[in-house]
């Protein structure tokens, strides 16, 4: 618990979750660490938990070889909340599991919020609501509405054929972070890693089947808190990034 002003809060940790290599970027070296407007995509990641005042620790789980070069880029940056950069697991859960594991000291009042690292552009505002709506439930998920109509489909015999088509108005486009208490999303991986038929793809899904009776709260998204993962999305990232900062300076126009 944290002290502020003569009360206790629940202290708040981020974990940014890098521990993918990101095949389908096709690049040398983790899509985490590719240049995002002169940094680096996991920097742009680390910054807004940084910036946030609800966050009073960060830690990082990166893919095993790179951590020596993200505790450079931590040090460089001067990012005086992460605490740590430790090594991620082979999968996403692993990693999530790898995340609550090296949180194990916290109280199950705590908070932590799950990011996906190939999320540079979420903003502190998003986060700071997460860390809001779970003063009154135990698990938060960020979303946007569906702008597509979304299907379900079946195999045909020859090809994919449509076999529902779910009402829009009632469908999300889940992002990150997601937010737990700790005592929360640690009972349902405990269940789920149990689990030898355990599938799953985000740490909301894993509360939802494993712990059925707590309720997972959506808060609003936004359209920016894009997920880096194909080579597109680095450009689309760099115009959403100039966008958020304004028109230059006229100086800068006229270089």
């Amino acid at each position: 618990m944290s002290e502020v002003s003569g009360t206790t809060r629940p202290r708040v940790f981020a974990a940014v979750l890098a521990g993918g290599v990101g095949a389908r970027m096709g690049a040398a070296a983790p899509k985490q660490l590719l240049p995002l407007a002169g940094r680096t995509i996991i920097e742009h990641t680390i910054s807004a938990f940084e910036a946030c005042p609800e966050v009073d620790e960060i830690i990082v789980l990166m893919v095993a070889e790179y951590v020596p070069r993200v505790e450079e880029l931590v040090a460089e940056a001067g990012f005086a909340k992460v605490s740590r950069v430790l090594p991620g697991g082979a999968t996403r859960t692993d990693t999530s599991v790898a995340a609550l594991t090296a949180l194990a000291g916290a109280a199950d009042d705590d908070i932590v919020l799950l990011h996906d690292a190939a999320r540079p552009l979420v903003s502190p505002a998003t986060i700071a609501t997460c860390v809001a709506a779970l003063a009154r439930v135990d698990a938060v998920g960020v979303a946007v509405p569906s702008a597509d109509t979304v299907v379900r489909v079946v195999a045909g015999p020859d090809g994919e054929a449509i076999a529902e088509v779910p009402p829009r108005a009632g469908l999300r486009r889940m992002q990150t972070p997601q937010g737990f208490r700790m005592g929360t999303v640690r009972r349902a991986y405990a269940l789920a890693t149990a689990d030898p038929d355990l599938v799953a793809t985000d740490d909301c899904g894993v509360v939802l089947r494993y712990l059925p009776e707590k309720e997972v709260r959506i808060v609003p998204g936004e359209e920016t808190n894009i997920k880096v993962t194909n080579p597109g999305d680095v450009e689309v990232a760099e115009t959403l990034l100039r966008r958020s900062r304004g028109p230059a300076p006229l100086h800068e126009a006229a270089l």
